[in-house]
Parts: structure tokens; sequence; C-alpha cells
């Protein structure tokens, strides 16, 4: 049994080695997380494509848990700087923006400074913050 133990701790290790957060080109991520602040507390999911080294673009929506229920579907973009500043595999650090729909002011726009840390090849954790703030799991395809 403490063979075992030992192997699957070992396999977990080496795979949160080689775990990485941006890859670059064709690199896949979602984020589902929760608002914390901004247009609303509620949910939120996004997808980011990489197109190179240092930008992704994506899309994503928002529900918001207030009186109104609103929401926002946005379109968004982000310049990460991990590979450009040579910081660990595992973690990236990223300004973005967002602009899209929303349903109470029509248009709705956000700009943030993000982090992501992965523990794994496809499980981490996200912090995004700025004008509307999230935090939540991070996956890579």
């Amino acid at each position: 049994m403490k063979k075992l133990s030992f192997l699957l701790l070992l396999s977990l290790i080496s795979t949160a080695v080689y775990a990485q957060s941006f890859e670059g080109k064709g690199d896949v991520k979602a984020n589902i997380g929760y608002d914390l602040y901004g247009y609303g507390n509620g949910i939120k999911a996004s997808l980011d494509l990489g197109l190179c080294d240092i930008f992704s673009i994506g899309a994503g929506g928002s529900y918001y848990f207030d009186e109104e229920s609103d929401y926002f579907i946005f379109a968004r973009t982000a310049v990460h700087f991990g590979l450009m500043l040579d910081l660990p595999s595992r973690f990236d650090f990223y300004p973005g923006i967002e602009i899209g729909y929303q349903e109470s002011n029509d248009v709705g726009f956000t700009a943030f400074v993000g982090a992501r840390y992965f523990f794994t090849d496809n499980l981490g954790v996200y912090a995004e913050l700025g004008n509307n703030g999230s935090v939540g799991l991070s996956f890579g395809f």
C-alpha cells in the first residue's frame, strides 16, 4: 500500500511540474468562476484561444443574481506575459479587455489584470481584477 501511495504521489508531482498556463498559438483555456463585483454578483464563463506567444482572443458570458437578473455577453482579448517575462510555466500574468452586450446598459466594457496558476496540465485557478472582478477554475484543452 505504501508503494502504491508513493507512486500516486510521484505521478501527481510529475504532472504538476509540466503544467503550462499559456502555451501560445492554438492554446485553448476555459474559465468558470464567480463575478465578485462590478456589474453584479454572478457566474462567469469564458473561453480563450491563443493567436501567438502573447495574444489571445475569446468570448464568454456572465449572468448576475441581482433583482434585474442582468447578463453580459462579450468578446475578449488579453496579452500574456508569462512567456515574455520567463515566469514559471504554471503561472501566467495577463491584462485584457472585454466588450459586449449588457442587458441593462446595452454596451458593457471591462478592463482587467489577470493571473492564472495551473496545478496540472488541465486544471488551475484564475483571478481577474479591474472594473469587474472574478475568481474561479481554469481548464486547459
